[in-house]
C-alpha cells in the first residue's frame, strides 16, 4: 500500500494542535491568534519536546494562500465609500501615529546597532496595529456600543489600505535595496496607476458578469467564481510586479461593492479561517527561545515603546484629528500592539532575505506580548483620564473645545472654485489611466490580429481605425465632457483668475487629447508631426460633433456608476451626505436567541428610547419596507435600522444577541415516547382523538396507533380508538404515568 503523503500528517498536527491551543486560549479569554501562534513555536524546530513539521516548504506554500485569504477577506470589509466617510479624521490620526512609531522603530533599530533595512522594517512593523485583536477586545470588554469605537475602525479602515501601500513600498525597496527616492515615486505611480485600471475595469466588468449568471448561480459556483477571480487578481499583481497580498486586497475590495459581497464574505469566511489558522502556526513556527535570550533587552525595550509610545501618538493623532479629550483617550489606548500585518510585512522582509531571521521572532514575541496586555491598557484609559482631566488647564482645554468644535462644521455642499478644479485634474488622471491602458492593449493586439493578417497600408488603415474606435468614447470624455452647468457657468464669470484657470483646464484636457490621437497615429504610420497633427485635429472634430460616441461613453458611465451603487441602492432608501454625519442605514439579523422574536414592533422602545426607527423588515423572499407597527419579528428576519451611529450600536446587542456556546446540550429528557394498550373497559375505547383529550389533560401528542400488523401514522383527530390498539405518543414521564395508570384503572 502507497504510503500517505508527509503533508497529511503535518496537516493533521497543525490543526489538530491548533486546535487544542485555541479551546485554551478561549477559556482563557484571549485572542485565538495567541493560540495559533502557540501551536506554532510548539511543533516549530525549536521545540524538541513535541512532533515537529517535516515538510516546511508546503507548510510555507499554504501559509501563502493563507495569507491571501486573509488579505481577501480583509478586502470584503473594506469599502472605498467607507474610506470616504472615515477618510479625513481616519487619516489624520493614522498618518501622525505612522510618522511617529516609524521613526521611534527606525531609531530603535539604529540604537541596537541594526542595518537599515532592518530599521525600515521595524518601523513599518511598528506602525500597523490589529484589527482582528482591537475587535475581540471590544466584544471581551463589551465596548461594542460605545461611541469610540466608531473612530476606532474608521482610523482602522485607514490602517488596512496605509498597510498594503507599505507593503509596495517595502517591495520596492526590497528589489533594490537601497532607498531610491525616484524610483520610490516612480512605484508610488504605478501603484496608483494599476489601483484606478483594476478598480474601475473591475467594477464595470464583475458585477455585470456576476449579473448575467446569478439565475444560474448556487453557494458552491459563487465562491468557486469569486475565489477563482481573487487569484486571478493575484496573478495580475504579481505580473505587475506587486505583492499576493495587494491583489488579494483589491479583488477582495472590488467584490465588497457587489450584491454578492455578504453571501461571498460568508462563504468564503471558513475557508479563510482554515488557511489563516496555518499562516498563524506558520508564523509560531519561526519562533526560536535562544534568539529571545540573546535579544530580551530588545523585546522589552519594543513591546514597552509599543504599549506605549504608539498608545499616546495615537491618542494624539486622535485629538488632533478633532476629537474631545476623553473620545481621544480612549480610541488612543486602543492601538497598543501589532499584530497580523506585522507579521505580513516581516514575512515579506524574510522572503526578499533583506531582514536578519532574529528581528521575525522579536516581533512575534512583542505582538504575543502587546496582545496579552490589550484588555488592560484600554481599561486604564478612563482612568488615567480621570486623574489627569482635573490637572489639565481651563485654557488648554477651552483650546481643544474649540479645535474639536470646528471639525464639527459641515462642509458646504455648493461647487466651488477649488472643489471644481480638484474635480477637473481627478477626472483627467481617470481618463488618462483608462485612455493609456486601453490603447496598450489595443496596440498590441492590432499588430499581432490585424496588421500580421492584413498586409499593406489596409492592415495599418485597420489597426488606427480599430485602435481610435475603441478608445475614442473615453478621448471625447477628456476632450469634451465639461458638464458646463449653471454652477459651473458662475464660476467661470466669477473673477478674470478663475476664469482664465479653467479655461485653462478645458484646453489642456482637449490638447492631452490632441496628443493621444497623434501618438497612435504615429504609432503606425511614419509621418511627421504636423501631418499627425492635422489628423488628429480632423478626428477631434468628428468626436466633437458625434452623437454616437457621446451617448455611447454616457451609457458605459451609467452603467458604471450603476455598478458602483447597486449595493447601495438595495437599501430602502438613500440618505443624502448633508445628513450622513448625523444618520445612517444599518442591516441586522434577530437572532433566534433576541429578547424580540415574537415581539410586535409597538411593543419595542427603539423609536421611543434610543431614537431609531425599523425602516424594513426582509423576511426570506419578502420585504416589507415601512412595516406595520403590529409587525411581529421572527428569527433571522433581515431588519434596517436608521438612526445615529451611537444609538444604533445600542440598539445591535438586543437583535444580535451572540450565543456564548457553539453547540447546546440537553442535560436531561423531559420529552420520551410511550405507549399504552388500550382494553375495552379502558375509558379511550371507541372515543375519537378529539375527544380523548390527549394534548389537553396530558400535554401528550399521538404520533402513531399499531393495529394488528398495520399502523396509523399521524392519525387525524376523528381517528377512533378500537380494543388492542397500541397508542404510541410523546410525552414528559409524569404524564405517561398517569395515562398509564389511569388504562390500568
Amino acid at each position: 500500500m502507497e504510503g500517505v503523503p508527509a503533508l497529511f500528517f503535518d496537516l493533521a498536527l497543525i490543526l489538530i494542535t491548533a486546535g487544542v491551543t485555541t479551546v485554551i486560549f478561549k477559556w482563557l479569554k484571549q485572542p485565538l491568534v495567541l493560540g495559533y501562534i502557540v501551536a506554532g513555536f510548539l511543533i516549530g524546530p525549536h521545540f524538541t519536546y513535541f512532533p515537529v513539521v517535516g515538510d516546511n516548504s508546503s507548510v510555507s506554500t499554504w501559509s501563502e494562500i493563507g495569507m491571501v485569504f486573509l488579505l481577501f477577506a480583509i478586502g470584503l470589509e473594506f469599502s472605498f465609500k467607507k474610506l470616504k466617510k472615515v477618510g479625513g479624521p481616519g487619516a489624520i490620526m493614522v498618518l501622525t501615529e505612522l510618522i511617529i512609531m516609524f521613526s521611534i522603530g527606525f531609531l530603535i533599530g539604529k540604537l541596537f546597532g541594526w542595518q537599515k533595512m532592518n530599521c525600515i522594517f521595524l518601523g513599518c512593523m511598528l506602525s500597523i496595529s490589529s484589527t482582528s485583536i482591537i475587535v475581540k477586545a471590544f466584544d471581551d470588554l463589551k465596548l461594542k456600543n460605545e461611541k469610540f469605537t466608531a473612530d476606532v475602525i474608521g482610523a482602522l479602515v485607514v490602517e488596512d489600505l496605509v498597510a498594503v501601500i507599505l507593503m509596495v513600498i517595502l517591495s520596492t525597496l526590497s528589489v533594490k535595496n537601497t532607498f531610491d527616492g525616484g524610483e520610490l515615486v516612480l512605484s508610488m505611480v504605478k501603484l496608483m496607476f494599476f489601483l484606478i485600471i483594476w478598480f474601475i475595469f473591475g467594477i464595470y466588468l464583475i458585477p455585470s458578469f456576476l449579473r448575467l449568471i446569478r439565475k444560474f448561480m448556487t453557494k458552491e459556483t459563487l465562491v468557486i467564481i469569486s475565489i477563482g477571480l481573487c487569484f486571478m487578481m493575484v496573478m495580475l499583481a504579481n505580473y505587475a510586479g506587486f505583492s499576493s497580498a495587494l491583489g488579494a486586497f483589491v479583488m477582495g475590495s472590488i467584490l465588497a461593492e457587489t450584491l454578492e459581497a455578504d453571501i461571498i464574505h460568508r462563504l468564503v469566511t471558513p475557508i479563510k479561517n482554515l488557511f489563516a489558522a496555518i499562516f498563524f502556526v506558520s508564523v509560531g513556527m519561526l519562533v526560536d527561545p535562544e534568539i529571545l535570550v540573546e535579544y530580551t533587552w530588545p523585546v522589552i525595550i519594543i513591546a514597552l515603546t509599543v504599549m506605549i509610545v504608539k498608545t499616546l501618538s495615537a491618542t494624539f493623532g486622535m485629538l488632533i484629528s478633532g476629537r474631545d479629550i476623553h473620545t481621544s483617550f480612549k480610541a488612543g489606548f486602543c492601538f497598543c500592539q501589532i499584530g497580523e500585518f506585522s507579521f505580513i510585512i516581516a514575512a515579506l522582509g524574510l522572503s526578499f532575505k533583506v531582514i536578519d531571521e532574529f528581528l521575525y521572532p522579536i516581533i512575534v514575541t512583542v505582538s504575543i506580548v502587546t496582545t496579552f496586555f490589550t484588555p488592560y491598557i484600554m481599561r486604564i484609559a478612563d482612568p488615567l483620564y480621570n486623574w489627569l482631566n482635573p490637572r489639565i488647564p481651563e485654557r488648554w482645554k477651552q483650546t481643544m473645545t474649540n479645535y474639536s468644535e470646528g471639525f464639527k462644521v459641515n462642509e458646504d455642499t455648493t461647487l466651488t472654485f477649488k472643489t471644481f478644479v480638484i474635480n477637473q485634474f481627478k477626472n483627467m488622471v481617470i481618463y488618462g489611466c483608462i485612455i493609456f491602458a486601453m490603447g496598450v492593449i489595443c496596440l498590441s493586439l492590432t499588430g499581432a490580429l490585424i496588421i500580421n493578417n492584413i498586409n499593406g497600408i489596409w492592415g495599418v488603415i485597420t489597426s488606427i481605425a480599430v485602435t481610435l474606435f475603441i478608445v475614442s468614447p473615453f478621448i471625447w470624455a477628456m476632450a469634451f465632457k465639461y458638464k458646463i452647468s449653471l454652477t459651473n457657468s458662475k464660476l467661470i464669470t466669477k473673477n478674470k483668475f478663475e476664469h482664465h484657470v479653467i479655461v485653462f483646464i478645458f484646453v489642456l484636457r482637449y490638447i492631452i487629447a490632441i496628443i493621444v490621437i497623434t501618438s497612435i497615429i504615429r504609432h503606425f504610420i511614419s509621418i511627421n508631426i504636423f501631418g499627425a497633427l492635422g489628423i488628429a485635429f480632423a478626428v477631434s472634430l468628428i468626436l466633437a460633433i458625434s452623437n454616437g460616441i457621446m451617448k455611447f461613453y454616457d451609457r458605459i458611465e451609467k452603467n458604471f456608476m450603476e455598478n458602483l451603487n447597486k449595493r447601495q441602492k438595495q437599501a430602502s432608501f438613500i440618505i443624502p451626505e448633508v445628513l450622513q454625519q448625523n444618520f445612517h442605514l444599518e442591516k441586522v439579523t434577530v437572532s433566534p436567541l433576541s429578547q424580540v422574536v415574537g415581539k410586535q414592533l409597538k411593543d419595542t422602545v427603539f423609536r421611543s428610547k434610543y431614537k431609531v426607527s425599523v425602516v424594513c423588515i426582509e423576511r426570506g423572499k419578502n420585504i416589507y419596507d415601512l412595516p406595520d407597527k403590529d409587525m411581529a419579528f421572527y428569527p433571522y428576519d433581515i431588519v434596517t435600522l436608521v438612526g445615529c451611529d451611537e444609538n444604533i450600536n445600542k440598539v445591535k446587542p438586543i437583535i444580535e444577541v451572540e450565543d456564548t456556546e457553539l453547540i447546546r446540550e440537553r442535560v436531561a429528557h423531559k420529552m420520551n415516547l410511550h405507549f399504552v394498550t388500550i382494553s375495552e373497559r379502558s375509558p379511550l375505547c371507541h372515543v375519537s382523538l378529539l375527544n380523548s383529550m390527549f394534548k389537553d389533560k396530558y400535554d401528550a401528542m399521538v404520533i402513531a396507533i399499531q393495529r394488528g400488523s398495520d399502523y396509523i401514522l399521524s392519525p387525524s383527530a376523528s381517528t377512533i380508538f378500537h380494543d388492542k390498539d397500541i397508542i404510541w405518543f410523546v410525552s414528559s414521564n409524569d404524564a405517561a404515568k398517569m395515562i398509564k395508570q389511569k388504562e390500568e384503572i
